[in-house]
């Protein structure tokens, strides 16, 4: 679907058809998705729409007609309390209170996309506007990157001439005959900090047999070690411990700590999808508690807490929050641990099992919740705390049915 387009004041417009709403029963979180589910599913026949445009920011959703001319409705995005969608029906919905209303009623608002993938565009779209939401209020829980310069390697006697073995020397550096040509004036000799210098005293200058047979004998080198790659000679240690000491107190200042690039609807389908399933600018630990608060078969796409370099997912099931890690396949392919399914992409597994129960005890869930949903519509006005589960407190468990933090 390409980029989203970003407008000046940071609405991202799409367009779609509205079905209508419905009211949504005061019940727990789970049993309101899964009577969502069921009026989606009666409303996917329905013929009765309304060809609109919807804009999305972080401020609220905002309906116009198809030609954006006129303003249909207009929610406050701390008055939106969920967003959802059946990409199967190519449906989209919200759930939020009637702009002004002081009415604690719930409704649910369904649109009709153009296809599957339309659809949970959409929902992605508000998913992140959510997410982009709670960074702004919560600014002590966005995520922190290092501004310090990157990794470098140590420096290496390699990169300034120094041969590793004698079989290097006999290689590359052809020694010069003992006098010069006819002609020729002999050059300053260099100071002996010079490490071309303290080259050409470890190896003096002579014929490369010599040279070879000399090392030997004086037991600077052993028969063998010509032929290794990882010989050092003593005088080449030292300049490179020196190398290695200097370079070691440059990298002791360090910086401040910075903040990530700001987060922005202006991405791709697939940045944007990425974004939302990686809950990308809130830290780790938060992320842990929003989810443990988050809708049944909700997750978390991150690095393996146990293994950082491989990718996990973190899902809400019945029992707590659960860790698969995502593995490689010899085939190159990607398998969700204890499932037998292969998938080419985190996408294809996301789709898969959102769709498919298979292993799990639970389909994963495209519904999220809004962490800075207000009940009352002057919260706003008042200095109000949002209730979260402490991490420590959340239920955590791994596949292997071991806690981690």
């Amino acid at each position: 679907m390409g980029e989203a387009p970003v407008r000046e004041d940071r609405t991202v417009t799409r367009s779609a058809e509205y079905v209508g709403s419905f009211p949504v029963d005061d019940r727990c979180l789970d049993d309101q998705i899964e009577q969502l589910h069921t009026q989606l599913k009666s409303l996917k026949k329905c013929r009765r729409r309304r060809p609109v445009s919807i804009k999305f920011s972080i401020k609220g959703v905002k309906v116009y007609d198809e030609d954006e001319t006129t303003l249909l409705m207009a929610h406050a995005l701390r008055r939106v309390s969920l967003s959802t969608a059946r990409p199967i029906d190519a449906q989209f919905a919200f759930v939020s209170h009637n702009p002004g209303s002081t009415d604690a009623q719930l409704y649910c608002h369904v649109f009709q996309a153009r296809h599957a993938r339309a659809a949970q565009f959409l929902n992605l779209l508000l998913c992140r506007c959510f997410q982009l939401s709670y960074i702004e209020k919560h600014p002590e829980e966005a995520q922190e990157v290092s501004a310090g310069a990157l990794p470098r390697r140590n420096p290496s006697l390699l990169n300034h001439g120094f041969p590793l073995s004698v079989s290097a020397l006999v290689s590359f550096r052809r020694a010069p005959f003992q006098g010069f040509l006819p002609g020729t004036k002999k050059k300053n000799q260099k100071s002996s900090e010079d490490p071309q210098s303290s080259q050409d005293e470890v190896f003096p200058t002579s014929s490369p047999s010599l040279v070879r047979k000399k090392a030997i004998r004086t037991k600077v080198l052993r028969s063998g070690a010509y032929r290794s790659f990882t010989f050092t000679p003593l005088k080449q240690r030292n300049v490179q411990e020196r190398l290695s000491a200097s370079q070691a107190g440059k990298d002791q200042d360090k910086t401040p700590a910075r903040r990530s690039r700001a987060p922005s609807l202006a991405e791709t389908e697939e940045a944007l999808a990425q974004a939302v399933w990686a809950w990308a600018g809130i830290a780790t630990d938060s992320s842990y508690s929003l989810l443990a608060d988050d809708v049944m078969g909700s997750y978390l796409l991150c690095p393996h807490p146990k293994k950082p370099k491989c990718g996990s997912l973190i899902i809400r099931f019945p029992s707590g929050l659960v860790t698969h890690l995502i593995e490689n396949t010899w085939k190159g392919k990607l398998l969700l641990e204890k499932c037998k399914t292969e998938f080419s992409s985190i996408a294809e597994l996301i789709e898969h099992f959102t769709d498919v129960q298979d292993e799990l005890p639970c389909l994963l869930s495209c519904a999220r919740v809004n962490h800075c949903y207000e009940w009352e519509e002057n919260a706003s006005k008042q200095q109000a705390v949002k209730p979260r589960k402490s991490l420590t407190k959340a239920k955590m468990k791994s596949t292997h049915r071991k806690e981690w933090v």
